[in-house]
């Protein structure tokens, strides 16, 4: 039986000053990012250099200072980086005891109008907090509303 499993597993292993993406939610398989399309949301976040192994099956990364995660993570939630030069990824700030990504919002760009079911329905373009422009979503104003009311 041992045998039969072991064809198909991968065995990954990794250096110390490696850099590797991690997963941070492996068995939802959802991203940690507010996306309403969560298929096409990432799955792997950071850039993290591993500092040393721990036992067999675990690492410890190089998290930066505000990450509030443990810094020990087992291999298979672990990808390593492939590429001739760094990228700059981050790492949500903030997060729930379940795991889940704690958004908040920095500004609003903009407002628009929309029509949801032949209803007029506002939404606002948010800005979240320690994540680049790129990443601003449009949300329902009642919802944000909701969400967020000391904003």
């Amino acid at each position: 039986m041992k045998a039969l499993a072991d064809k198909t597993r991968l065995f990954r292993e990794f250096a110390v000053g490696d850099m590797v993406f991690v997963r941070l939610q492996p068995y939802r398989q959802m991203s940690l990012k507010g996306h309403s399309y969560h298929k096409l949301s990432p799955k792997y976040f950071g850039l993290f250099q591993v500092l040393k192994k721990i036992g067999p099956f675990t690492y410890q990364l190089q998290l930066p200072p505000h990450a509030r995660i443990h810094s020990t993570f087992h291999v298979s939630q672990l990808k390593k980086y492939v590429g001739s030069h760094p990228v700059i990824f981050y790492l949500p700030v903030s997060l729930s005891y379940h795991g889940h990504i704690v958004l908040d919002p920095e500004r609003i760009f903009e407002t628009r109008l929309v029509t949801k079911h032949n209803r007029q329905c506002q939404q606002y373009l948010v800005k979240w907090f320690n994540c680049p422009s790129e990443d601003s979503t449009w949300m329902d104003a009642t919802t944000f509303k909701h969400q967020f009311p000391h904003f």
